[in-house]
């Protein structure tokens, strides 16, 4: 067989042409002449290019015909009356499918920017989010947190044009649980790691909205709303005033009384991070009234040996020891 660069696979995409090069480039490190590129090289690197250049162009055109089939439910007059039903379902299945391309695109940092571009995010705060469909609903969702995951310009975007108020919306209120948990799913892509997102998330009680997440029947909702609300304490402790003067430490116990559930490490963490350096976290937890001490005694007793729940277990007797055993020690002194 042939020796070199004919067993090479050819990358098929950007990324791969830049590995390849980068690869190029190291072993140009070397103590190896430079050796000038073939013409053969040449042509098949501009092929390479040329290709990948036409497939984003592809992209792009497939995000527009998207576009133009969630542009035409926005203009739907349903002229048809007699093949409605039909005629529904099958636009139904068109809207799904356009949005769930979408965001398989959009995975693409060059897309989603792309797709702002094109008024799509406009097209789906405006109308997607709010539609009658729940599958285009969450679906709708799901798209806007792919476009603002790790994308600040797409983030403060999303912000100008009122997508956090309607995703923190969803999340409280919609009657379908899959939209609830995509409509977080777009929040926390909002308010993680952007100022601007945390500022609007507080100033619309974005905190409430996770507290009642927490007290939802929905496992997935319970689980992302105690982890978020954790993610923003641990990265932002200016907030633990703002929650505390809610009576979020009171409301954290109550969601610990109810049946135990894994979401519960999230919500031990997060009244960890409530009574680090800060005397009024350990203040509303020392409280008599919520008896957290024999609480958390408990807990870790039945945490006990199920390595499941080891980090569970390390936040209770973390918890424990921050609020009680300090204090413990300043009462037998006094009785002393």
């Amino acid at each position: 067989m042939a020796e070199g660069g004919d067993n090479r696979r050819h990358p098929h995409n950007l990324q791969g042409v830049l590995r390849l090069a980068v690869e190029a480039g190291a072993a140009g490190d070397g103590p190896a002449p430079i050796v000038p590129m073939s013409e053969e090289r040449k042509e098949w690197l501009r092929g390479a290019l040329a290709e990948i250049s036409k497939g984003q162009m592809n992209e792009v055109e497939q995000m527009k015909r998207c576009l133009a089939v969630l542009q035409k439910d926005v203009m739907n007059t349903k002229e048809c009356e007699g093949e409605e039903g039909q005629r529904d379902e099958e636009e139904e299945d068109e809207r799904e499918t356009a949005l769930e391309i979408l965001s398989e695109f959009c995975e693409n940092l060059d897309n989603a920017r792309d797709l702002m571009v094109l008024g799509g995010l406009q097209l789906c705060v405006s109308h997607c989010v709010g539609h009658v469909q729940s599958g285009v609903r969450w679906r709708a969702a799901q798209l806007l947190a792919t476009c603002a995951q790790n994308m600040p310009q797409v983030q403060l975007h999303l912000l100008a044009i009122d997508a956090l108020p309607k995703l923190l919306w969803l999340t409280d209120s919609d009657p379908h649980p899959t939209v609830r948990v995509k409509a977080l799913y777009g929040v926390s892509c909002l308010v993680r790691e952007q100022e601007a997102g945390l500022r609007a998330f507080v100033s619309q009680d974005g905190f409430s909205v996770l507290m009642r997440g927490m007290q939802s029947e929905d496992e997935r909702l319970r689980t992302k709303s105690a982890f978020l609300l954790l993610n923003l304490l641990s990265a932002h402790p200016e907030q633990k005033g703002t929650v505390l003067s809610m009576g979020m430490a009171e409301q954290l116990v109550s969601v610990l009384r109810s049946p135990h559930s894994s979401f519960h490490e999230h919500v031990l963490g997060a009244l960890c991070c409530l009574v680090e350096d800060c005397p009024q976290g350990l203040k509303d937890c020392r409280s008599s009234s919520l008896g957290l001490d024999e609480l958390l005694t408990h807990r870790a007793r039945d945490l006990q040996g199920r390595e499941e729940c080891q980090e569970e277990l390390d936040f209770c007797k973390q918890l424990r020891a921050t609020c009680f055993q300090g204090q413990q020690t300043d009462d037998n002194g006094m009785d002393r």
